[in-house]
């Protein structure tokens, strides 16, 4: 019989297990994380006393997200993965959420689809690799005292408040913060969560339309990642970063369409996605 449970650090093993048949990278810090942030929010799906698949989601207030949507693949086709997608959309719902976003494989659409979900964007994931470039900009790392300004900035940029994920992620001694600020406005600011030799570049965050600003952003923390394995998430529309990007030495590794359940977001302001798993 099929039924769902909430995730446990006992769970991190198969998450980590199921997670990287779609190679996806991940190690059970990641699971542990999204147990902080949402400790009641991820789920396990059991046929009988069998683990067979993972959902993972997160609340903003009235936004919510969910990723790390995956059943074992005997247990496709056979409405597993539906039953799991909606006992996580309910979770978010009984925690007030109004709008609902993930990012679907393209050939996944059809799927959330049928639970409600309108497409709203294409992202593109980029990979390469971190190098000098000399280049010199008043982009600068970000000060561990500049984290509520930060917070507060992305705050006003978005209209909803993701502190209880960026905050942990600034305040991280392993990752990279970079702001551009002019002497008293916040115009921008982004992060590289960095595991090992690999780096995740997002959220890139900038007043909307100042893509030139983003431009210098991601290129300060590029070369502040020289010799990382980097990949980034940016939208589709964003055709001048994504171009200075590709004359960088990344390419274009897959796509994903965002699709919201609720009213779309109108983030103009996102140069570069936070995540797959957390918007």
């Amino acid at each position: 019989m099929l039924h769902v449970e909430n995730m446990t650090h006992e769970d991190f093993e198969f998450a980590v297990s199921i997670a990287n048949t779609m190679n996806w990278d991940m190690a059970e810090e990641d699971f542990e994380f999204m147990l902080e942030l949402e400790p009641q929010g991820c789920f396990i799906l059991f046929e009988d006393s069998e683990r067979i698949g993972i959902v993972t989601t997160i609340s903003f207030g009235k936004i919510g997200w969910l990723g790390n949507l995956i059943v074992s693949e005997d247990h496709r086709g056979k409405g597993a993965g539906a039953l799991l997608a909606k006992h996580a959309i309910n979770h978010l719902q009984n925690e007030k959420v109004e709008t609902i976003g993930l990012y679907s494989y393209i050939d996944k659409m059809p799927f959330y689809q049928k639970l409600g979900f309108k497409e709203d964007s294409n992202f593109l994931v980029l990979r390469g690799k971190g190098h000098f470039s000399r280049h010199t900009s008043h982009e600068r790392q970000a000060r561990k005292s500049e984290t509520q300004k930060i917070v507060d900035f992305d705050s006003r940029c978005l209209g909803f408040s993701r502190a209880k994920l960026l905050k942990p992620l600034l305040l991280n001694s392993s990752n990279f913060g970079y702001v551009a600020a002019d002497n008293v406005e916040l115009e921008g600011y982004t992060i590289a969560k960095v595991y090992d030799e690999t780096a995740q570049i997002g959220p890139v965050v900038c007043a909307e339309g100042r893509v030139e600003v983003a431009i210098n952003l991601v290129s300060a923390i590029i070369d502040r990642l020289e010799g990382f394995q980097i990949s980034a998430c940016v939208p589709e529309g964003q055709k001048t970063l994504l171009d200075m990007l590709i004359q960088q030495g990344c390419h274009e590794d897959f796509r994903v369409a965002r699709m919201f359940l609720g009213e779309p977001l109108d983030d103009g302001c996102v140069f570069a996605a936070e995540s797959l798993d957390r918007g």
